[in-house]
């Protein structure tokens, strides 16, 4: 009898089989060819270097002294290499669910640490779509005092929640940079918007999610999402590309870039087109807005274009913009396109800014109306 996916267990439960399988044996139709920088493969064991499983490299957009979070790490070849561009100082945190996996992966650690010389990569066991739960902690709770009846549920539940609490797998707002590779579709569709409001979760402000993932040209039908084999294989469970966006958009990511976009597909299954992509996204425009007296030009190419949250920017204008805007203005990826204006004196005030009333400038005098050439939106901005 054809198996068939109806609840997120049944996802997780043919995915941990797929997976434990290419722990096992080379698996070549779960992976896209990606060309990796050789020099970081020589201290990475054979064994990793063909069991892994990917369609980017996530890593290559990995800087010195990061603390990298790596989804769905697998046998650990991309937070093997990211453990060599960090340096020493710099710190990776891989997180699987799967036993086999992991057990490569931290095998694999040691012949690693001892080639670079330092030890700066460690591997957690957890749901990526839930990284306040560590497994293995639970896992150990449940031998501890197993669950038979309703009173131990009741304490069970109570124990995962003092876990997350006290021992999160992944503490909020402590990682510079999450890095993920051809995973995030194997998360069952109920599971997704919690997976990117994870990601954001677990991320520093002015922090940044770099994901290499499948996605479909077009929306994929029940019967295929239905499809174990389909589904483990990073087919069924693609986003469609536009909706792929989008789920940064709906977690809170701003700057959200389309770095890498395959033009040969992938597969194809059933006319629809899946392809590799890579997509870039920051986070920091959480708060309120304040007038601390900043303005910015943007300095084009476009006459005029609008960001993620309606402000209008128009080539060549001194704009007036709050505080956080300024301040997202001059990071990656918008601080190239701008010429940041701090104000000549403090000022005597800081009061809130009128995000959403008339657009404004700023000469001598304060706020000027730009007459119809202004940072907001009809929606407001923020």
């Amino acid at each position: 009898m054809t198996t068939i996916l109806q609840t997120s267990a049944d996802v997780e439960s043919a995915v941990r089989s797929r997976y434990s399988e290419g722990a096992k044996s080379l698996q070549p139709e779960l992976c896209c060819p990606v060309q990796y920088d050789p020099q970081f493969l020589k201290v990475i064991p054979q064994e990793v270097l063909e069991r892994d499983y990917g369609c980017g490299d996530p890593s290559r957009y990995v800087r010195k002294g990061e603390t990298v979070l790596d989804l769905g790490s697998g046998t650990g070849k991309i937070a093997f290499i990211a453990a060599q561009i960090v340096g020493a100082e710099g710190r990776v945190i891989g997180v699987d669910m799967n036993d086999d996996m992991l057990d490569l992966a931290r095998r694999a650690n040691v012949e690693v640490a001892r080639s670079l010389g330092y030890d700066n990569v460690e591997f957690r066991k957890g749901r990526i779509q839930e990284l306040e739960l560590n497994l293995e902690l639970l896992e150990e709770s449940l031998k501890r005092r197993p669950v038979g009846d309703l009173p131990s549920l009741d304490r069970l539940n109570g124990e995962i929640a003092r876990l997350r609490s006290e021992f999160p797998l992944v503490a909020a707002e402590s990682v510079d940079v999450v890095v993920s590779n051809c995973v995030l579709n194997l998360v069952a569709t109920e599971e997704k918007g919690r997976l990117f409001r994870e990601i954001h979760r677990v991320l520093k402000r002015g922090g940044r999610a770099v994901i290499s993932d499948i996605v479909s040209d077009r929306e994929i039908p029940e019967a295929l999402q239905q499809d174990p084999e389909l589904w483990s294989g990073c087919i069924s469970g693609s986003f469609q590309e536009e909706a792929f966006l989008k789920a940064f958009e709906d977690a809170g990511f701003y700057g959200i870039t389309l770095e890498k976009w395959d033009a040969e597909p992938w597969q194809v299954v059933e006319g629809i087109a899946f392809r590799s992509v890579t997509v870039i996204a920051y986070k920091g425009k959480e708060g309120a807005c304040w007038d601390h007296g900043q303005a910015v030009i943007y300095k084009g190419p476009w006459k005029q274009v609008t960001d993620d949250d309606g402000h209008v920017l128009h080539r060549g204008v001194p704009t007036a913009v709050c505080a956080k805007t300024f301040e997202i203005y001059c990071r990656e990826p918008y601080a190239h396109q701008f010429e940041h204006l701090a104000p000549e004196a403090p000022l005597a005030e800081i009061l809130p800014f009128p995000c959403g009333s008339e657009p404004l400038r700023r000469d001598g005098t304060g706020l000027k109306a730009l007459h119809g050439t202004g940072t907001c939106g009809p929606n407001g901005c923020c």
